[in-house]
């Protein structure tokens, strides 16, 4: 990790709206600011997922204002910890980084009901990640 006392963590997905929008929302929700977080994809969607904003309204985390950001060599440069969702993107690679690919389930064009476990899944992990990056927390 960087020197800075907060470290980040990027979440990459192609389109940016279901995966990466859902670890990036958990994350934000449960490190209560003390992680930076960011998403991004290489061919952002339009907008986020409807059921992945549904799937994340049930916990009490809005989503229902976040956009798909097009990913850059800059974000994966100024990030601690990459995090890919299984879904094949590719970030540039730079020494001292921690990266990572979750293998989920893709919830493009599929109902709450069928996003409810990649939520959860995608839960169980940021908790996880919580735990490495903030030992003391």
């Amino acid at each position: 990790m960087s020197s800075v006392e907060k470290p980040s963590v990027l979440f990459v997905c192609v389109h940016n709206a279901g995966r990466s929008q859902m670890a990036a929302a958990f994350l934000s929700h449960l490190s209560e600011g003390r992680i930076e977080v960011r998403s991004a994809g290489s061919q952002p969607a339009n907008t986020v997922n409807p059921a992945a904003v549904e799937a994340m309204n049930e916990l009490g985390i809005d989503m229902s204002a976040e956009t798909p950001k097009l990913l850059t060599t800059e974000v994966v440069k100024d990030s601690d910890v990459v995090i890919t969702m299984g879904c094949g993107d590719t970030c540039p690679i730079f020494p001292g980084k921690r990266y990572e690919d979750w293998k989920l389930d893709d919830p493009a064009g599929q109902g709450v009901d069928a996003v409810r476990p990649i939520r959860d899944d995608i839960r169980a992990r940021i908790e996880t990640l919580i735990a490495e990056l903030l030992p003391t927390a």
